[in-house]
């Protein structure tokens, strides 16, 4: 792996550096079917809890059932130097000793959403030219294939992205075992979608199956869980599953009812025009609309190691504020995460699971060209109406428990397989 430090991360993370292309290559076939039917499920899978009514329930079940604890197998790669991978000790498959009768999976809503993402290889399925087309533009290509991951680099990312994507691809294998097909994917990890319909309109067209953290309704990109989900290092923050559970804690310091009563947003405005405008909505000694807006410095925060920058300590006003950036924003999930009701303004792209919430259930919908007036009547709204609001809140950590509270639920049940990881 170039570069000291992915090097180190790398090392942090069980994930060594080798080349072994002619094992991959020597098995190009392609499983498309499997592969688009199943990896979106699965990886999915493994940040949701499927149980789309339960997750109370089975939360509480496993709580008071000491038997159903954590499992923990840490891959062994002490010996990397000498032999050039980790040593294949973990068992194919598991079954709890004492399963769960409460855990009964079912599909979230927003999982429909992985049809329409794949609808325009339904007809014609995967090919390996369609495939080969996203070279263009990806980042890297992943390979799966005997139980084996292999990964082919193609440039380097922004940051860290692509090495902590290959790392949360590899939980997925671990606590799925024996659930993934042999399979090969293109993924970019650019912001911005790429592949746009228009050029791919005929029904022979076969346009290139291109994985990225976003999309919109323009564009054919696939949809994939974004890399901080399990850490964002160059900003010191930790992986999905620790801040969750910092942020609970965060968001039991302050009751609801006793955060300030406005809304909040803390971000860098010069990235695009209406971050821009959002800051004309900043309170002002002639104007209040019910905001509390913040400039967020990185350079700044940066040198002194992002003290004031912690997501969980943000959860101290009665509204949260997500607007987007260049475009969709990773703080989309940490906003949502705090007990405060989220003004959102309209969105003009989607990750894997917004496309599920609802408009006054799940948030609270801001007009992108009226954002001062929206935004204080939504406040004035909410501070008149607390019962409603409350409403939204409870109903919002209902979805998004469908998509974080399989670590709560069901660790317990799973366990990792043999895996080697190689990257070319």
């Amino acid at each position: 792996m170039k570069g000291n430090s992915e090097e180190k991360l790398m090392k942090t993370y069980w994930m060594r550096s080798a080349f072994q292309k002619n094992k991959a290559s020597s098995k190009s076939t392609l499983i498309a079917s499997l592969f688009f039917c199943l990896l979106p499920l699965l990886f999915l899978a493994a940040w949701i809890n499927l149980a789309k009514y339960a997750c109370f329930s089975s939360q509480k079940a496993l709580q008071n059932n000491p038997s159903n604890s954590d499992l923990q197998f840490p891959l062994n790669c002490s010996i990397w130097n000498q032999t050039n991978t980790c040593p294949k000790y973990y068992p194919t498959s598991y079954k709890p000793s004492n399963p769960n009768p409460l855990l009964n999976p079912k599909c979230p809503e927003f999982f429909r959403w992985i049809h329409e993402d794949l609808r325009p290889w339904r007809e014609t399925g995967i090919t390996t030219e369609m495939v080969e087309k996203a070279l263009k533009t990806a980042h890297f290509r992943l390979v799966i294939l005997d139980g084996k991951i292999y990964v082919e680099k193609f440039r380097q990312s922004i940051q860290t992205r692509a090495l902590f994507t290959m790392w949360g691809i590899l939980q997925l294998m671990r606590w799925y075992p024996g659930k993934l097909p042999d399979l090969e994917l293109m993924f970019d990890c650019d912001d911005r979608p790429v592949i746009q319909a228009k050029h791919f309109r005929r029904p022979d067209s076969g346009p290139p199956p291109l994985f990225r953290y976003c999309s919109d309704w323009k564009s054919l990109d696939i949809v994939f869980p974004d890399w901080s989900f399990w850490g964002w290092a160059e900003t010191n923050i930790k992986p999905w599953r620790i801040v969750l559970k910092d942020m609970r804690e965060g968001n039991k310091k302050t009751k609801w009812e006793d955060r300030v009563p406005y809304a909040y947003w803390r971000g860098n405005p010069n990235v695009c025009p209406w971050r821009a405008d959002l800051m004309k909505c900043n309170v002002t000694d002639k104007n209040d609309w019910n905001t509390r807006l913040y400039v967020q410095d990185w350079d700044k925060e940066a040198k002194i190691g992002y003290k004031q920058s912690n997501v969980a300590d943000q959860c101290t006003h009665r509204y949260k504020i997500y607007i987007e950036g260049w475009a969709w924003s990773v703080s989309e999930k940490y906003i949502l995460a705090c007990d405060s009701p989220t003004l959102l303004m309209t969105p003009r792209w989607h990750d894997f699971f917004i496309r599920g919430m609802i408009p006054q259930q799940h948030y609270w919908p801001v007009r992108d060209n009226d954002k001062c007036k929206s935004l204080k009547f939504a406040v004035d709204y909410g501070n008149n109406h607390t019962q409603k609001i409350t409403s939204v809140v409870i109903s919002r950590k209902h979805y998004r428990l469908q998509f974080i509270c399989h670590y709560y639920d069901t660790t317990a049940t799973i366990a990792p397989p043999p895996i080697s990881v190689v990257i070319t």
